[in-house]
């Protein structure tokens, strides 16, 4: 997103038509979490694991080498087909990995490399492509995708995360109201956060009064949120994972009604920008593991379709921020807007409890039962 002046230029086109490259990417998460989730069940994880970075390290080198704009749509397609798989096939080996209290916790270890991404990846590569080129940021994604496949060959045991699925098998989640109701608490609760950070360089440089050469570092504290958030989220769930995921949507629902009166003053815009990385950040894994739980048979594919849904949620919350400020309203209402549809997340997780009562009835399920998706879960 950093670059899309320098590809603008580099493939010339326009800078709006240049957006439409970071959608591109968006839509190939959204199709090929699911689809290689699903044709990929009966296959070793590890390998698989593999193979996605392999196809990630190719699709940002064809991105490098792009000559025009439609090979570069292609490529940036090609690029996000991998993503959702490996990050909700990665959650399924990661929780493996560990003994069952500590699941939620190994999902966020695994997952806090797009919050790391957030403080160093995005200013080195916006640094790399406005001083070398807007390619050799996505050669340099390609090599880190080949450090990551020596990586999981090194370091990922042979048959983690094993569990003799198949195709049908994954898409019996499907079936499982659970499931899709945790997706939804992750559409609606997430496009929140979305709808506000979408336009977060304008309202800090017109609400807060921050100059431009003041954002990356406003972004950079967005990022340090996000890490410690991720970090929290295992110590949040030992409450319970439908309790913490309710406190959590709570707490960003109140974050978001007060996002534009904190982005009035500039100390209180930083620590709103700090909140509004950390409090989502803690969701994510809750959600990853909770649909885990629920999806029975069908882990990885559900785990997969968690990266769909944020990916959804990503348009949808730009969208209705855009919609508010189209209509001429400021730069303090995308927020404003974000909170109701976190205040919808929240509607959609209490319907998720009261599936879940109506399931196991009013006796806690044991905290250790395997793919625990009733009471047990929001009073342990």
């Amino acid at each position: 997103m950093g670059l899309l002046p320098q590809i603008a230029n580099g493939v010339r086109i326009s800078i709006p038509t240049a957006g439409h490259v970071v959608s591109a990417y968006a839509l190939g998460v959204v199709v090929g979490a699911p689809l290689v989730a699903t044709v990929a069940a009966k296959l070793p994880r590890k390998a698989v694991l593999i193979a996605l970075m392999v196809a990630f390290a190719v699709g940002n080198l064809a991105s490098a080498l792009s000559p025009n704009y439609p090979v570069l749509l292609i490529a940036r397609f090609v690029s996000g087909l991998p993503h959702g798989a490996f990050f909700g096939l990665g959650s399924v080996v990661a929780a493996s990995l560990v003994p069952r209290d500590r699941r939620t916790a190994a999902v966020a270890m695994m997952l806090a490399g797009l919050t790391v991404a957030n403080v160093l990846g995005v200013p080195v590569a916006t640094l790399l492509g406005q001083h070398a080129g807007w390619e050799w940021p996505y050669v340099f994604v390609s090599l880190v995708a080949v450090v990551t496949v020596v990586a999981v060959l090194a370091w990922v045991p042979a048959g983690a995360g094993e569990t003799g699925s198949s195709a049908r098998a994954e898409l019996s989640a499907l079936r499982r109201p659970q499931v899709w109701l945790t997706l939804g608490i992750g559409t609606v609760g997430f496009g929140g956060m979305f709808a506000t950070f979408s336009y977060i360089t304008p309202t800090m440089t017109h609400l807060a009064g921050f100059p431009d050469g003041i954002v990356p570092l406003i972004l950079a504290v967005y990022g340090v949120g996000m890490t410690i958030g991720t970090m929290l989220s295992g110590r949040v769930a030992a409450y319970g994972m439908l309790r913490a995921m309710v406190a959590t949507l709570v707490s960003i629902a109140v974050l978001l009604a007060v996002f534009g009166e904190l982005a009035q003053l500039r100390v209180t815009a930083v620590i709103g920008v700090f909140l509004l990385g950390m409090l989502p950040s803690v969701l994510v894994p809750l959600l990853q593991t909770r649909l885990m739980d629920v999806a029975h048979e069908g882990q990885s594919l559900a785990a997969a379709l968690n990266h769909s849904t944020l990916n959804i949620a990503n348009a949808l919350g730009a969208w209705l921020g855009g919609v508010v400020l189209a209509h001429g309203l400021g730069y303090q209402w995308p927020s404003r807007v974000g909170a109701l549809l976190a205040v919808a997340g929240i509607c959609v997780a209490g319907v998720s409890v009261l599936v879940a009562h109506r399931e196991t009835g009013p006796v806690a399920a044991s905290p250790g039962r395997s793919g625990a998706a009733g009471m047990g879960d929001w009073t342990q």
